[in-house]
């Protein structure tokens, strides 16, 4: 069942209006440029459709538990305390279209921000507390670039820095993390001098969405990761864990995070991209016993950005499974960080974030 009732009984909240037919509207000049290519193509892969109820049912319990749940200072606690959690956690709240400067979360989108520009290392722009929290916090502060009005970010306060700063600092940390490691990826730690595809993949990510947010970002950074996750992977599709050769085995993790950063950085002609794709797509039913939340969120971008057709298919089952398993009290296992990987899961059915563009 799809939503068709007026903006008055969804919560009678007017910035959801606005979030549905923001979707839709395009500029008649922009429309103009593109016509010859939404002409062969079903025009619901760039605008999107009627959200499912059971989407929206799912993603208005999970925002209103992470609102309940976020802390004064503006982060989010449990087992994963840090700078990427709470990226996660704003993601979610951008996903949707709820507009970040005067919607009824735009006090979350802020608090939430705050946490993460203070948590940055000033001196080195590391956000803590791995590299895996960098990449993630690196990612949200791109979507929230230019979306986010900074006159109202601090609220009276003193600004720390903007948005654009913290960025180009966490910008700088990567570049900096990669050139003292012999792979060219990055591994959990700034100095680590090993890498692995999944850290990499997090990073990279972060970086492609801060150059699509208009940061300036050395191409030989973004090249050096990419060239690393092709060596990583395998004619099979298959993606090696660590280092940069041998010992590949099954993971479909891996090879979502291989098919997205070759997707998002304009690489789908490669052949390194179509055996990784095919590898997920003719996997459309695999279910992980462990990291699901993780699987799920980069399986939704990866099979979006590359076969749409197949993504359709995954959407729907997944947000059947999703809403079968969400809490009474609109959580996913009770923490913050699977919360807010769930919600991302689904977040492409409102295509709002600049990331999820294809």
């Amino acid at each position: 069942m799809t939503k068709t009732a007026p903006a008055a009984e969804h919560g009678g909240n007017a910035q959801r209006c606005w979030r549905r037919f923001s979707s839709f509207v395009i500029p008649v000049s922009a429309f103009l440029l593109l016509s010859s290519n939404i002409s062969a193509q079903d025009p619901s892969l760039r605008f999107g459709s009627a959200i499912p109820q059971e989407v929206d049912t799912v993603y208005e319990r999970g925002l209103a538990w992470l609102a309940s749940k976020q802390s004064d200072a503006g982060g989010w606690q449990g087992g994963h305390d840090g700078a990427g959690i709470d990226g996660i956690c704003l993601m979610a709240f951008l996903a949707s279209g709820e507009d970040p400067n005067f919607g009824r979360y735009a006090p979350n989108i802020r608090r939430a921000l705050r946490a993460i520009i203070r948590s940055q290392d000033a001196a080195s722009g590391y956000l803590p507390n791995s590299m895996y929290h960098h990449g993630f916090a690196m990612l949200s502060l791109s979507e929230a670039y230019g979306a986010v009005d900074e006159s109202l970010l601090w609220e009276g306060g003193k600004p720390l820095r903007t948005i654009g700063q913290a960025l180009d600092l966490a910008i700088r940390c990567a570049g900096t993390a990669q050139k003292a490691n012999r792979w060219g990826g990055w591994r959990y730690m700034p100095n680590s001098t090993d890498a692995d595809t999944s850290v990499t993949g997090a990073v990279l990510m972060g970086l492609l969405a801060a150059r699509n947010a208009g940061m300036a970002v050395p191409d030989e950074v973004i090249d050096n990761a990419l060239n690393y996750m092709r060596r990583s992977t395998g004619k099979d599709g298959s993606v090696a864990y660590a280092g940069g050769f041998g010992g590949f085995g099954e993971s479909m993790n891996r090879s979502a995070i291989a098919t997205l950063v070759a997707a998002v950085s304009k690489h789908k002609d490669s052949e390194e991209f179509k055996a990784t794709l095919k590898h997920i797509s003719d996997r459309l039913e695999h279910s992980e016993g462990s990291y699901k939340e993780y699987f799920r969120y980069y399986m939704a971008q990866a099979l979006f950005q590359g076969d749409y057709a197949s993504w359709q298919k995954w959407n729907a089952a997944t947000a059947r499974a999703l809403g079968e398993s969400q809490s009474a009290d609109g959580s996913f296992g009770g923490g913050a960080y699977e919360t807010g990987m769930s919600l991302l899961a689904l977040a492409l059915n409102y295509r709002f974030l600049p990331i999820y563009e294809r």
